[in-house]
């Protein structure tokens, strides 16, 4: 039995997951802004997530030639969601999609930023990133678009451990994205048992 037949399963009738276990690769593309002390930036974000619950991301902030400092940053690294199966598993939903959803979108997310200050060459600064994120969905599935909220801080490689606290060197950040999310099947989690088929 592969293990999407298991989790089948231990759901029953109720698809309490709202179609997250439909497939085992979860894929977001998102646009929208961020923010920080210095100004504001166009944003893009692109992740993959395995079961919706851990994964990698991409982002990328463009200053658009704006007084914003820095004028562009690149962001990648990784997220864990810990709420969803653990909430799911132990049948502990509200039994509200909307509600479900967004309570099991709390996420951590830590990564590397490669930053252009203003009048620099970009990659000037490397930076470390750590954040926390919720997402809110318009719809109630896990397919469709949803409002994303992440937010967190960043150290560059020049204020880790410093006392250098310029805003560049060490400063908050919010992006706010419009994003769609769309469930795959790649049989990743019973490849094992489709290679012996």
């Amino acid at each position: 039995m592969t293990p999407f037949l298991v989790l089948a399963a231990l759901v029953g009738a109720r698809d309490a997951t709202y179609g997250r276990v439909d497939g085992d690769l979860g894929l977001v593309f998102g646009l929208g802004a961020t923010f920080t002390p210095r100004g504001a930036s166009g944003a893009i974000d692109l992740r993959a997530r395995y079961l919706d619950t851990a994964g990698v991301y991409v982002g990328y902030d463009e200053g658009f030639g704006g007084p914003v400092d820095p004028a562009r940053v690149l962001t990648m690294g990784i997220e864990l969601r810990p709420v969803f199966l653990s909430r799911w598993l132990t049948g502990s939903e509200i039994g509200i999609p909307h509600l479900d959803l967004f309570l099991d979108s709390f996420g951590l997310e830590l990564g590397a930023a490669i930053l252009q200050p203003r009048m620099r060459d970009f990659g000037d600064r490397l930076a470390l990133q750590a954040g926390l994120a919720f997402e809110i969905p318009i719809l109630p599935r896990a397919n469709g678009p949803w409002i994303g909220i992440h937010g967190g801080a960043r150290f560059s490689d020049k204020g880790l451990g410093r006392e250098i606290q310029t805003p560049l060197e060490q400063s908050a950040y919010i992006t706010l994205t419009l994003a769609w999310h769309q469930i795959l099947r790649t049989h990743a989690i019973d490849l094992g048992d489709r290679i012996t088929e």
